[in-house]
């Protein structure tokens, strides 16, 4: 019997083992970096795979002799970062349409590529990889390599940890390298974390079992400028914004608890750049504070329960009211008319009628 708790308690008390990726970013030593920052990552170790030769060195894959890719290994945990998390991660931190290699960093020992261990890794890459494809974000085709991992070689260790033991050379080289230029271009923030967002974001289900997180979980969750509009009441671009000029029927909720703000019933083209409306569905959603920010008073808007910065509201807007409701679309989302019912707000589809 005491054996048997002996077991019992070795198993219970048994470290969950850790999962292992491999990708391959151009220099190793920024996509080393990159996913360094990703909780549930414990340690990424620059390489190589994809070549012939065995034990490679640096200097011979940097001159292109063995055929082999710079790669990391990803040490991390499933149960707190997924595989598919770590490729949404690596797609924000590439240019997947570059043949000849990443960046400043030219040849085909710096090309972009994920290497898979499992057919469930392969289904996972290539899906994503047809998702972004599909999504449009790039005017040039989606190449990077789908390739199933042969063998990985530790780089020498000079190159561990690059980014750390040699900070300044590093900070210097990323920023000629034009990488975090070309990331900024392309994704809105290169650094969200998308699979964050549903622990933050959430449907409206009453004050009473509401819950804002905390500015800590907010900033790391959400898209980098829906945080500075809602929590540090930053103002959005206009006429480069989501909802400016949208036309479809629905309502638009707080971003952050989903509280019923406005509908596309009381929406009007106002010329400002910015989703207008005449009115809110309920002003009990709402607060109105006075706002000394810049050269004149204004009247802001707040919702209620979530105390996200919306916009501000002015006396210039049509009939019946009068007023505009001038709002950042970054603190908005949108809820159509054929969602409502499954999300919720059918007590509002009468607004329709």
């Amino acid at each position: 019997m005491r054996t048997l708790l002996f077991l019992a308690a070795l198993t219970l008390s048994a470290p969950v083992l850790a999962a292992e990726a491999y990708f391959a970013g151009g220099c190793f030593w920024c996509t080393e970096s990159d996913f360094e920052e990703l909780d549930g990552v414990s340690e990424a170790i620059s390489g190589f795979a994809g070549g012939d030769e065995k034990h490679p060195s640096y200097e011979d894959v940097a001159h292109g002799r063995t055929g082999h890719t710079e790669v990391v290994k990803v040490i991390y945990d499933p149960a707190v970062v997924s595989y598919d998390n770590l490729l949404t991660w690596f797609w924000q931190h590439v240019d997947p349409t570059d043949p000849n290699g990443q960046f400043v960093d030219r040849g085909q020992q710096y090309r972009s590529a994920i290497f898979y261990q499992t057919e469930a890794e392969k289904t996972a890459a290539l899906a994503s990889r047809k998702t972004l494809e599909e999504s449009g974000r790039f005017d040039k085709p989606v190449i990077t390599e789908i390739t199933e991992l042969d063998a990985f070689y530790p780089a020498e260790d000079y190159h561990q940890d690059y980014y750390k033991t040699h900070s300044l050379k590093y900070k210097y080289y990323r920023y000629r390298s034009g990488r975090d230029q070309f990331l900024q271009e392309h994704w809105d923030d290169p650094k969200h974390r998308p699979w964050l967002t549903d622990q933050v974001t959430q449907r409206w289900q009453g004050a009473d079992q509401f819950q804002r997180p905390s500015d800590e979980v907010l900033k790391k969750s959400l898209p980098k400028l829906v945080y500075q509009v809602t929590r540090e009441d930053a103002t959005e671009r206009a006429f480069q914004n989501e909802y400016f000029d949208q036309k479809a029927e629905g309502i638009y909720v707080d971003v952050i608890s989903g509280e019923p703000l406005f509908s596309s019933t009381d929406k009007y083209k106002s010329g400002t750049g910015w989703p207008s409306f005449t009115k809110p569905i309920d002003k009990a959603f709402v607060t109105l504070e006075e706002d000394n920010k810049l050269w004149a008073t204004r009247t802001e808007v707040r919702s209620r329960y979530a105390d996200s910065h919306l916009g501000h509201v002015f006396s210039d807007g049509p009939e019946p009211t009068g007023q505009r409701w001038c709002l950042n679309s970054a603190a908005l989302r949108f809820v159509s008319k054929a969602e409502m019912e499954k999300q919720g707000y059918g007590k509002y589809l009468p607004l329709f009628e």
